[in-house]
């Protein structure tokens, strides 16, 4: 099972250019603030986004799923939370439609993307209704 302390050196291995991020990150909060982190990931991710530097995205896609799967409690729903709804958030606060990060995702992470726009749209009352 994948834990908290997982998570970020698999982000890293996916994604080399975080780590210069993560490592100011971590020189202000010293300890890792997990659901920080993520939101600092899915700037990151837009930031390479409007650079046109997905490269990395499959590799990336492929770590959310496996916290999706993988992952203990915490960690599938940091995944989802974190992650996912950072990803949504950020992106969308700077004008860069989410969506378009949509189709790098796989299945049981799309579940979880598609569960948190239910949720913000009052369809479901929780996150994870339907997931």
């Amino acid at each position: 099972m994948i834990t908290k302390s997982h998570v970020v050196p698999m982000l890293l291995e996916a994604c080399p250019s975080f780590r210069s991020i993560w490592e100011e990150h971590n020189r202000y909060y010293g300890e890792e603030i997990l659901y920080v982190v993520l939101d600092d990931f899915a700037r990151h991710l837009m930031g390479l986004f409007q650079a046109r530097k997905t490269e990395a995205f499959p590799l990336v896609a492929r770590v959310i799923e496996q916290l999706h799967v993988e992952g203990k409690p915490y960690v599938r729903e940091a995944a989802t939370i974190g992650l996912l709804e950072g990803i949504q958030n950020a992106w969308g606060n700077n004008k860069v439609d989410p969506e378009l990060f949509f189709p790098f995702l796989l299945p049981e992470s799309a579940r979880g993307w598609k569960s948190l726009n239910r949720f913000w749209s009052g369809e479901n009352k929780t996150v994870g209704g339907g997931l």
